[in-house]
């Protein structure tokens, strides 16, 4: 199997940043794993690739913190992965890479991204949106775009539509520098992305709910239980009425 690079990595990451990778963690073909968009820190609408594991959304709120507000591009790099956002109006459109030489694709992606946010929102109302109000509706197509760029009908489409390939070109220009740079002293981030997070999620889930369906046929036994009982007392005292010569039993109590 192929070995984590927890010691590699150990050795990279300086005092301000700690990122910890697990190289198991295979995408397939995918190149872009995860995507969000933002008003500074305030998340409006993101998606995870659903073969994909992490806390990719945790590690993201801090580079937002770091993002300027104002229009731009750029690209952070850290061991095999890419954060690209590009930034309007005020709104961040990012996403996350496991492709370190491919931007076009994630920088399509996110034009694409962005055209469809603004075509559909506009540019007033994400600038008053709260956390997530337009995650129900936006994510879904985050995940669209997302499998459509990750496919291999991606690489043929962003070549042959003349804008699209206009807009990519400048990509070649845009600045890629490590994260580490952005962080403040002693901010530590660490980037899980691996499968034993999902594997410990699902044995907690079942786990749980082990416990939830033994709780439940316990309580049920219980009360099955207890009907039975409540029956034989019932059907006892009825044997006993007839037997006694009605409800006063005063053929079983006359010498009492």
């Amino acid at each position: 199997g192929r070995a984590t690079p927890a010691a590699a990595a150990a050795n990279r990451i300086s005092t301000q940043a700690a990122f910890r990778l697990d190289k198991e963690t295979t995408y397939s073909n995918m190149t872009i794993v995860y995507a969000l968009v933002s008003r500074q820190k305030t998340v409006l609408a993101e998606y995870t690739a659903t073969s994909a594991t992490g806390n990719f959304p945790t590690v993201t709120r801090v580079l937002l913190s770091k993002i300027p507000t104002h229009d731009g591009t750029m690209s952070y790099v850290y061991d095999s992965h890419m954060f690209h956002y590009v930034v309007e109006n005020g709104i961040c459109f990012l996403c996350m890479s496991d492709e370190l030489r491919k931007h076009r694709i994630p920088y399509a992606f996110l034009q694409d991204m962005k055209q469809r946010f603004i075509a559909r929102y506009g540019t007033a109302i994400p600038q008053t949106a709260i956390a997530f109000s337009m995650n129900d509706e936006f994510s879904r197509v985050i995940q669209d775009r997302m499998d459509f760029y990750n496919s291999d009908a991606a690489e043929h489409a962003v070549d042959s539509i003349g804008a699209v390939k206009s807009q990519i070109e400048d990509v070649k220009g845009v600045m890629v520098e490590n994260i580490e740079k952005v962080l403040e002293r002693g901010e530590k981030i660490e980037l899980l992305v691996d499968k034993t997070d999902r594997l410990n999620q699902q044995a907690f889930k079942f786990e749980s709910s082990s416990r939830n369906l033994r709780r439940t046929l316990y309580w049920r036994k219980m009360r099955g239980y207890i009907c039975v009982g409540i029956g034989i007392t019932v059907l006892l005292y009825l044997a006993m009425v007839s037997l006694c010569g009605g409800f006063g039993m005063k053929k079983c109590f006359s010498h009492s």
